[in-house]
């Protein structure tokens, strides 16, 4: 195994004891503009169809090609900052998403929009398992690395909760364009931080100095393909399927190339890793690397992670959707209220990050886990009582739960990620969580929209409500079945409680 720090450290390596900030701010700044970028276009909505006239098809893919675009591309973007370069690839990353942001402030019509939205996702999709593999290495000590991780997720949950606010209050002051400008300044930041903080990566995966993995090693073009085109195939159906319906002849047309595109990338991926396990190359001795290893899905660890971050996402930002239209739609909130009454939610992040860092680093990562999802699943059930009259604290225990429990089981899954990840492929390991996540936030969205809209908005509240319950208790089984196995120790290296 490639020793631990081989993508990046910071400057001066942080001694056991003493989080150094430089390096964990610059890398926690591009992850919250990923976030923030999730949510924050919503309130933008109304802005944008008086503006360029968009019609409702286009707005769909304004709010949700940017997700769609982030989930196709980030296996590629795992892989290539694995050969190329983690911190190279973060501030491409950076500047590809501030170059795109500005294109979508200044977008003279719907098209461009997107267009430029789907930029953002491109950029989106390499600087954030670069952040993620840049953190591991530059917090090598294990107890340390969970205090880096705990806020580096407290940034993300705190940027996606509170993207409704700031988006309603950008939109209400100075209108819907300043919901991309405001990306520039925090990138710009970022990109100098990193360059004066996080030192480049030493060497490439093939151990030639300089050469950023070229020696020894080819890419896997066909796997980046038909993973990319599996992933946008698939998520984008779901996405469409809001709009167009479930039968909709694009929407199964857009299922199959997926579900094709997906099996075919499967079989690559099988096929190059037995290729290189026999040592077969091409005829200078160079064997392609899969761009999924199928080794690190054989990983029960690895594996059980992957699916907890689907049911996760699926569940509460399936009911984050849901929850704002249940407040603008129901309740009569504007754009800013539904936003400002979701803050409750997002303010337990505050407390959910050195909470979770401190049990990951006293009883290992799935310990927690388990019983974050377990309180979420609680507070999921808490909304059955909701209704249009029902009063506004009776609501609070569901959205303190929920808030407390997501963040709390993301630092701990990314705790576990970084455990459990040969450092050669952190990038690709984070980009396979990253994909759980997104492709379960999608689904979420789209099943949870058409329960709403099928059922009515309150019937609809409540089935969701059971469906990302249900999605939590399973993730919770998950994760108490690896903590009972005792495949996992306390990142501190030993092992708690008979784990």
């Amino acid at each position: 195994m490639t020793s631990v720090p081989q993508v990046l450290a910071s400057p001066v390596r942080p001694p056991v004891g003493r989080l150094v900030l430089p390096p964990l701010v610059a890398l926690s700044l591009g992850h919250f503009l990923v976030m923030l970028d999730v949510t924050v276009v919503n309130v933008a909505v109304p802005g944008v169809r008086a503006s360029l006239g968009v019609g409702a098809a286009g707005l769909q893919w304004v709010v949700d090609g940017y997700s769609t675009v982030f989930a196709g591309l980030l296996l590629l973007g795992g892989g290539l900052g694995d050969r190329f370069g983690h911190r190279r690839l973060y501030l491409a990353g950076l500047g590809l998403f501030a170059v795109a942001s500005a294109g979508c402030a200044a977008a003279p019509s719907g098209a461009v929009l997107v267009g430029a939205r789907f930029g953002q996702g491109a950029g989106a999709a390499l600087l954030v398992p670069a952040s993620f593999a840049l953190l591991r290495a530059a917090y090598p000590d294990g107890a340390l690395r969970a205090r880096a991780v705990g806020v580096w997720g407290l940034v993300s949950a705190v940027a996606f909760g509170a993207g409704p606010a700031v988006g309603g209050l950008l939109v209400a002051g100075l209108g819907w364009r300043w919901v991309f400008w405001v990306n520039l300044p925090v990138a710009a930041l970022a990109a100098v931080l990193t360059r004066r903080h996080v030192r480049p990566s030493e060497v490439g995966r093939s151990g030639r100095s300089g050469r950023s993995g070229r020696s020894g090693r080819r890419g896997d073009p066909a796997g980046q393909l038909l993973g990319m085109v599996g992933l946008v195939g698939l998520v984008g159906g779901v996405n469409e399927a809001g709009v167009r319906g479930w039968g909709s002849p694009w929407v199964l047309a857009a299922f199959g190339v997926g579900a094709a595109a997906s099996a075919g990338f499967v079989r690559v991926e099988w096929g190059l890793e037995r290729r290189s396990a026999a040592g077969r190359g091409d005829r200078h001795g160079r064997a392609r690397v899969p761009l999924l290893p199928p080794a690190l899905l054989r990983d029960g660890r690895l594996a059980a992670v992957d699916i907890i971050g689907l049911l996760l996402s699926l569940g509460y930002y399936g009911m984050l959707y849901v929850l704002t239209l249940h407040f603008q739609l129901v309740r009569g909130y504007g754009s800013l209220g539904a936003g400002l009454a979701l803050l409750p939610s997002v303010g337990m992040g505050l407390l959910a990050a050195p909470l979770s860092s401190r049990l990951a680093a006293r009883y290992g990562p799935y310990r927690p886990m388990a019983g974050a999802l377990l309180l979420g699943a609680a507070g999921f059930l808490g909304w059955l009582s909701a209704g249009p009259g029902t009063p506004y604290p009776v609501l609070l225990f569901a959205l303190a739960a929920t808030g407390l429990a997501t963040p709390v089981t993301v630092v701990a899954a990314t705790v576990a990620v970084l455990e459990a990840a040969p450092s050669a492929v952190a990038g690709t390991a984070s980009a396979v969580f990253n994909v759980s996540r997104q492709v379960g936030s999608s689904l979420g969205v789209a099943l949870f929209g058409t329960l709403t809209g099928s059922l009515g908005p309150v019937r609809g509240l409540h089935a969701s409500a059971l469906v990302a319950a249900a999605a939590f208790l399973l993730g919770a089984v998950l994760a108490a079945r690896v903590s009972r196995r005792g495949r996992t120790a306390p990142v501190g290296g030993k092992r708690a409680g008979g784990e």
